[in-house]
C-alpha cells in the first residue's frame, strides 16, 4: 500500500497518538506535515529526523489549534492537503457545575472547533486535486459517556456529527470522511502515569494496568498508536473508497458493552 505523492496534515503530531500516525502515514509513502503549538528547536529536528528515517518530505507547522484563523492558516499554507487528520486535543476533568468556562471554551475550541476550520480549508484543496480523506480522531467517548468530563464528551461527539456531514457534503466526490474512536491508548503520556497508579493502589504493572487503567476496555490490553496509524493508512487506501460517514472503534470492545 503506498500514499506516494499524497501529503498528510496531522494535527497535534508531535508526541504521542499524533506522532504514531504521522510515522505510520510516512512509512506509507506520504509527504507529512507536522503541527503543534510549540514550535520548538525539537519540533523541527523531529521533522528532519522522520524525513531521513523514511525517506519523504517531513516538515514542521505551528499552528495554536484553539485559534480559528491559525488552523485555517495551517491548511491554507501548504501547497497539497490531501489528507488530513483532525487529532489535536486536551482533556480537563470536573463536575459539570464546578467547570471552569475557560477550560471548557479551550477544549471545544481545539477538540472540535479546529476540526471545522482545518476542513472548510482543506476540502477546496482536496476538490482541486480530485481526491481526499478528512480521519477525525475522535474517542470511544464520542460514542459513550463518562462523568466529569462533560466538554471531552461534548466535543467528541461533535467530532462524529462532524464527520458525518463532511461525508455526506463529498460522497459524490474521490473525497471520504470518517472518524475513529480509540479506547485507552499506550503513549509515553500514559505510560508515566502507570508508576503513580501503582503507588495509588498498591498493585503491580500489569494488575493495575488490567483492573484500574483498563477497567472499561474488555481486551484489557491498550490499543498502541502503531494500531491507529495502520487504521488512518487504510482509510487512506483504495480499499476505504467506499467508506465514509462512519466510525471505526479501536477500542477493545469498550463500545461493544
Amino acid at each position: 500500500m503506498s500514499l506516494s505523492g499524497k501529503t498528510a496534515v496531522v494535527t497535534g503530531s508531535t508526541s504521542g497518538i499524533g506522532l504514531g500516525i504521522a510515522r505510520s502515514l510516512a512509512g506509507a509513502g506520504a509527504d507529512v506535515v507536522l503541527n503543534s503549538f510549540t514550535n520548538s528547536e525539537a519540533d523541527h529536528a523531529l521533522a528532519q529526523e522522520l524525513s531521513t528515517e523514511f525517506g519523504v518530505q517531513v516538515t514542521y507547522a505551528q499552528a495554536d489549534m484553539s485559534d480559528a484563523a491559525a488552523c485555517r492558516s495551517l491548511i491554507e499554507g501548504q501547497a497539497r492537503c490531501d489528507i488530513l487528520v483532525n487529532n489535536a486535543g486536551i482533556q480537563h476533568v470536573a463536575p459539570i457545575e464546578d467547570f471552569p468556562i475557560d477550560k471548557w471554551n479551550a477544549i471545544i475550541a481545539i477538540n472540535l472547533s479546529s476540526a471545522f476550520h482545518t476542513t472548510a480549508a482543506a476540502l477546496p484543496k482536496m476538490r482541486a486535486a480530485g481526491w481526499g480523506r478528512v480521519i477525525n480522531i475522535s474517542s470511544a467517548h464520542g460514542l459513550t459517556a463518562s462523568p466529569f468530563k462533560s466538554a471531552y464528551i461534548a466535543a467528541k461527539h461533535g467530532v462524529i456529527g462532524l464527520t458525518k456531514t463532511t461525508a455526506l457534503e463529498t460522497a459524490q466526490e474521490a473525497i471520504t470522511a470518517n472518524a475513529i474512536c480509540p479506547g485507552y491508548v499506550l503513549t509515553p503520556l500514559v505510560e508515566a502515569q502507570i508508576p503513580d497508579t501503582m503507588e495509588k493502589y498498591n498493585m503491580g504493572r500489569e494488575e493495575v494496568i488490567k483492573k484500574v487503567m483498563l477497567e472499561r476496555q474488555p481486551s484489557r490490553e491498550f490499543a498502541t498508536v502503531e494500531q491507529l496509524g495502520g487504521t488512518v493508512v487504510f482509510l487512506s487506501s483504495p480499499s476505504a473508497d467506499q467508506i465514509t460517514g462512519t466510525t471505526i472503534s479501536v477500542d477493545g470492545g469498550w463500545t461493544a458493552l
